[in-house]
């Protein structure tokens, strides 16, 4: 699982691990749409099977967008007198819009990586 997570993390292709998914080298910081590579450059491994093949990633990022928003208001809490001051909502909202590249790429690697074939 741990290596798994580290090939998700580092953009690298579920079956060779050489070859990249996305475009840019870096996952993290990148601001805009993801561009995916349509194969692997190593392995020639299609990455998107068929058109629709990352609806189920939306989820992923749906969960992923939710699990950081209530990380976010837990450590954003301690810093204000109320249980819950209603300034918490923007700083959630920023938070969010700036980890939203990162959890469109993630959500893809993942989704790709939980479905690809393990008999190569």
């Amino acid at each position: 699982m741990s290596s798994a997570l580290t090939h998700i993390l580092s953009n690298e292709c579920p079956i060779c691990h050489k070859g990249k998914v996305f475009t840019d080298k870096n996952i993290f910081f990148n601001f805009g749409l993801p561009k995916m590579n349509e194969y692997c450059s190593h392995c020639n491994y299609k990455f998107q099977k068929e058109p629709g093949y990352f609806f189920g990633a939306m989820y992923v990022n749906y969960g992923l967008t939710v699990a950081q928003g209530i990380a976010t208001y837990c450590i954003a809490q301690f810093f204000f007198e109320k249980n819950f001051d209603l300034r918490i909502i923007p700083i959630i909202a920023v938070v969010i819009t700036l980890l939203t590249s990162f959890n469109l790429r993630f959500s893809r690697l993942a989704w790709i990586y939980m479905f690809k074939d393990y008999t190569k």
